[in-house]
C-alpha cells in the first residue's frame, strides 16, 4: 500500500499536534518520505506514532466480514525486540509481524483499551502467557502463526472473552490441555494448522459451541474418533488437509449438520469415507484431491442434496470412475478430476440424475476416450476439458467431431490430440474426419487399470481389475496362470475355480492365494469387432514361476496353401502350450489355453511388392491364418510384439518389443483342393449357381463393395457363407486379393455385405488393424 501524506496521518491522530510550537516542523516533515521524528514525550497522551511505525486509518473488516476503518499502528518488519513505546490508546489495529519479540509485559498493551486486532506473527514467543494481554478485552482478533509455540495450557486465553479469531497455526504445539480454549464462549475462527498434534480431543471443541471454521491440518494425527467434533454444531467449515489420514471412521464427522465445506486434501485415503460423508446433510465443497484413492465406486457420491463442487484430482493411483459412482446430485455444478495419471476409464453410467452439472474438468488424465453415452446423461453440460489425454480417435469418441458436440465446449481444444490409432498419432482431435470412421470399434483395455506386476503375501486376498470401452460394449473374462477360463457365469462347483470370482464390471478376486498360483493372469476383452488382452505379473512371497522370464521371440511358418499361410510363434522353446484361436482371418481350433502370456500387444503384417496389411491380434493368440493371398506369391510375414502398457494403450516410447520376420511364398493354384475344382466346373457351367449374367455382375459389386468398406466390417464366429457366396469365391476370375484385403475373415453373411453395397459406400483406405474375435 502507498504511504498516506503525513498531513493526514497528523489529522489522523488527533487535531491537538497542530496546536503544538512543534507544528511546523510536523507539517514541514509531511512534504519528505521519511516518518516524523518527534520526540514522543512531547506528544500529548493518545496521539503518538512510534518511530519506525505508520499510523493512519485503513479499511479493516471484523470477523464476520463487515467493513470499516480502523486506526492502525503498523510496525511490520522492523526487527523490533519489544513493543514500541508511544502507541496511542486508542489505536484499534497492531502490527507487529516479522520481529523478534520474544514477550510482552503487562503493562505495555493494557493502555491500549480499544484494541481489536493484535498481529504478534513471525516473532519468537515459546508461549501464550509471554503475551501480556491484560486489559484488552475488546480484542477480537489474535495472530500468533509462525511463532515458536509449544503447548496450551487449561485457560491460557480466557482472559480474551471477545475473541473470535485465533491464529495459532505453524507454531510447534505438541500438546493441548482439554480446557486450552475455556473462556472462549465466542470463537468464531480456530487456525491450529500446521503443528505437531497427533490427536484431536473432542473436550477442546466444549468450550467453542459457536465455532464457524477450523483448521486443523497439517498435523501427525494418527487418526480421528467418532463423535471427535460433535459440540461444532455450528461448524461450517473443516480442514483437515495433509494429517496423513489413512482412514475417516463413519462416525468421525457426527454432529456437524451444518457443515458446508470439508477438506480432506493430500492424506492417505484409499477409498472415499462415503459412511463418513453421509452425517453432513449441508455440505456444499468437498475436497478429496490428492489422496491415493484407487476407484470411484458405485455410490461413493450418492444423494448428497446440497453439493455444488467436487474435486478429486491429483490422485495418483485413481484409475477408474465406475458405473453409479455420482447418483443424485441435483445441485452439483463442477466436477473436477484432473491430473490423475492412471485414471484411464470412466464408465459411460458414471454419473447419473446430476441435472446441473455444468463443468467437468477432466484435463491431464490417462483417458483414452469418454463415452458419449456419459456426456448425453449430463444435460446442462456446458464445459468440459479433455486435453492431456492419450485419446484415442475412433467410433468411441466420434461425438467429440465437430457437429455432434451440441452446446458443449471443450477448453483448450487446441491441445487435444490423437493417441491412436497410429495413423491419426499427434492429430488434433478436430481436425478428424470422423464422420468416415467405424460404427463400432474394438475393445481397448484400460492402461490403467491394473499393474503390470504385484507382488502379495501368501494368504492375501487379490482384487485386480480390468476395464475396457469398446462399442459396443465388450465382455470380460480372464485367464489364471494355470490356463483355466473365469468368466462371470462360472461354475462355483468348479474345482479350480472356486477362489476365483469375477465381478460384472470385470474385477478378478482371488481369495487366499497360495504360493503355486503365483504367475501370470491375463484379462480378455473382446465383443463382436474383435477381442484386446492384458496381463499381470502376480508374485507370491516373491516367487513367480521360472517360465514367465522372457525368452526370444520366434516366427514359423505350420502351414502353407495357395491362397493362405498358417504362421505360429513361440517365445524361447515355447514352453507353453500354443492357445488356438480365432485370428483375424480365423485361427486355429480349439487347444490348451496358455499361460506363456508375456506380452501386452502383438502386430501381424503381410508384405509383398504389391500390397502391405496389418492387424492386431490378442496377446494370447500363438497361430494367425493369413488368408486371400495370390497363388504362387512371395510374401513377408512379420510378428512385432511390445510389453509394457498393454494392446489398449497408446504407443510410448521406450516399451522393451521384438520383431520376427519369415519369408513365405504360397503354393501353386494347381494345389487346389478337389472342392474348389468341382466347384469351379460347376461355375463354368453357369446354370447351377448364376442364373443370368447381370446377377454375377452384382454379386462382383457387392464384394467391390465389400472391399470399400472393411474399415467396417463386423466379425462373426465360424460363419459358413450361402452358396452363391460360394459360388462366387470358387470360380470367379477376379483375384481375391483384390476383393478382400489379407487377415479379414469371411464369415460375414451375404446379408451384410448386401447391405453395404445397396448403402453405396464410396471407396475407403483399407483397415485391417482389428482383429477377428478371439474366444478361449
Amino acid at each position: 500500500m502507498a504511504h498516506t501524506p503525513r498531513w493526514m496521518i497528523v489529522v489522523a491522530c488527533g487535531a491537538l499536534l497542530l496546536a503544538t510550537p512543534d507544528a511546523a516542523a510536523a507539517a514541514t516533515a509531511a512534504d519528505t518520505d521519511t516518518p516524523a521524528t518527534v520526540d514522543e514525550t512531547e506528544r500529548p497522551p493518545g496521539a503518538g506514532c512510534p518511530p519506525m511505525c505508520l499510523c493512519e486509518l485503513r479499511p479493516w473488516f471484523t470477523p464476520q466480514s463487515t467493513y470499516r476503518e480502523a486506526l492502525t499502528v503498523d510496525c511490520n518488519d522492523q526487527r523490533l525486540a519489544r513493543v514500541p513505546p508511544g502507541v496511542a490508546a486508542d489505536s484499534e489495529v497492531l502490527l507487529l509481524q516479522g520481529n523478534t519479540i520474544t514477550s510482552i509485559a503487562r503493562e505495555q498493551l493494557a493502555p491500549l483499551r480499544n484494541l481489536t486486532d493484535l498481529d504478534l506473527s513471525q516473532n519468537n514467543f515459546t508461549s501464550v502467557a509471554d503475551v501480556g494481554l491484560l486489559n484488552v478485552s475488546r480484542l477480537l482478533t489474535l495472530h500468533l502463526e509462525e511463532n515458536r509455540v509449544t503447548e496450551l495450557a487449561d485457560g491460557c486465553l480466557s482472559i480474551l472473552p471477545s475473541l473470535q479469531e485465533l491464529y495459532l497455526n505453524h507454531n510447534r504445539i505438541s500438546s493441548v490441555a482439554p480446557d486450552a480454549f475455556a473462556g472462549l464462549g465466542g470463537l468464531l475462527r480456530l487456525h491450529l494448522n500446521s503443528n505437531r498434534l497427533r490427536a484431536i480431543d473432542r473436550r477442546w471443541f466444549e468450550a467453542t459451541p459457536h465455532l464457524e471454521v477450523l483448521m486443523i491440518g497439517e498435523n501427525p494425527i494418527v487418526g480421528v474418533a467418532p463423535a471427535n467434533f460433535r459440540p461444532l454444531a455450528n461448524l461450517r467449515s473443516l480442514v483437515l488437509a495433509g494429517t496423513g489420514l489413512a482412514h475417516v471412521p463413519g462416525e468421525a464427522l457426527l454432529g456437524l449438520e451444518k457443515l458446508e465445506s470439508l477438506s480432506l486434501y493430500d492424506n492417505l485415503l484409499e477409498a472415499v469415507p462415503r459412511a463418513a460423508l453421509r452425517h453432513l446433510p449441508a455440505l456444499k465443497f468437498l475436497d478429496l484431491n490428492k489422496n491415493p484413492v484407487r476407484q470411484i465406486r458405485d455410490g461413493d457420491f450418492r444423494d448428497m442434496l446440497n453439493l455444488k463442487e467436487l474435486g478429486v484430482s491429483s490422485m495418483a493411483e485413481l484409475v477408474s470412475i465406475e458405473r453409479m459412482a455420482l447418483v443424485n446430485l441435483p445441485v452439483l455444478t463442477k466436477l473436477e478430476a484432473t491430473n490423475n495419471p492412471k485414471l484411464a476409464f470412466v464408465h459411460r453410467d458414471a454419473f447419473d440424475r446430476l441435472p446441473r452439472l455444468e463443468s467437468l474438468m477432466l484435463n491431464d488424465d490417462g483417458l483414452g476416450a469418454l463415452h458419449r453415452a456419459t456426456v448425453r446423461s449430463l444435460r446442462s453440460l456446458r464445459e468440459i476439458s479433455l486435453h492431456g489425454n492419450p485419446l484415442r480417435c475412433d467410433c468411441v469418441n466420434r461425438w467429440m467431431g465437430a457437429g455432434n458436440r451440441g452446446a458443449v465446449r471443450f477448453l483448450e481444444p487446441e491441445s487435444m490430440r490423437c493417441a491412436a490409432p497410429p495413423e491419426l498419432e499427434g492429430r488434433r482431435v478436430r481436425d478428424v474426419a470422423f464422420a468416415e470412421t467405424a460404427d463400432s470399434c474394438l475393445p481397448l483395455i484400460a492402461a490403467g487399470t491394473f499393474p503390470a506386476r504385484l507382488n502379495v503375501p501368501s494368504g492375501a486376498r487379490v482384487r485386480l481389475a480390468c476395464r475396457a470401452i469398446a462399442e459396443p460394449e465388450a465382455d470380460i473374462y480372464w485367464v489364471t496362470p494355470r490356463g483355466d477360463k473365469v468368466a462371470p457365469a462360472a461354475s462355483r462347483s468348479d474345482a479350480p475355480l472356486v477362489k476365483y470370482q469375477l465381478g460384472p464390471e470385470g474385477t478378478l478376486e482371488v481369495a487366499a492365494i497360495a504360493v503355486e498360483e503365483a504367475g501370470l493372469y491375463t484379462c480378455v476383452a473382446h465383443n463382436s469387432e474383435g477381442a484386446d488382452t492384458r496381463t499381470v505379473a502376480v508374485r507370491v512371497d516373491g516367487a513367480l514361476p521360472a517360465s514367465v522370464a522372457r525368452d526370444g521371440l520366434r516366427l514359423e511358418v505350420r502351414r502353407i496353401d495357395p491362397r493362405s499361410i498358417l504362421v505360429a510363434w513361440k517365445f524361447g522353446g515355447g514352453r507353453g502350450e500354443a492357445v488356438r484361436s480365432g485370428g483375424g482371418g480365423g485361427g486355429g481350433g480349439g487347444g490348451a489355453l496358455s499361460s506363456d502370456l508375456r506380452w501386452s500387444s502383438a502386430t501381424v503384417r503381410v508384405d509383398n511388392t504389391r500390397v502391405t496389411y496389418t492387424a492386431r491380434v490378442p496377446l494370447g493368440v500363438h497361430e494367425y491364418n493369413l488368408t486371400h493371398l495370390q497363388p504362387a506369391t512371395p510374401y513377408e510375414v512379420c510378428l512385432s510384439v511390445g510389453g509394457g502398457g498393454g494392446g489398449g494403450a497408446p504407443r510410448q516410447r521406450g516399451r522393451s518389443s521384438e520383431r520376427s520376420c519369415v519369408n513365405v511364398s504360397t503354393a501353386e493354384a494347381a494345389a487346389a483342393s478337389a472342392a474348389e475344382r468341382e466347384a469351379g466346373a460347376a461355375l463354368a457351367g453357369g446354370a447351377a449357381c448364376l442364373f443370368a449374367v447381370a446377377g454375377l455382375a452384382a454379386a462382383a459389386a457387392a464384394c467391390a463393395a465389400r472391399r470399400g468398406g472393411a474399415g467396417r466390417h463386423r466379425r462373426r464366429r465360424a460363419y459358413e457363407p450361402p452358396s452363391l457366396g460360394r459360388c462366387v469365391h470358387r470360380a470367379s476370375s477376379i483375384p481375391l486379393d483384390e476383393l478382400y484385403p489379407p487377415l479379414i475373415g469371411l464369415w460375414e453373411p451375404d446379408g451384410e455385405r448386401d447391405k453395404e453395397a445397396r448403402e453405396g459406400r464410396a471407396p475407403a483406405r483399407v483397415d485391417t488393424s482389428r482383429s477377428g474375435l478371439h474366444v478361449w
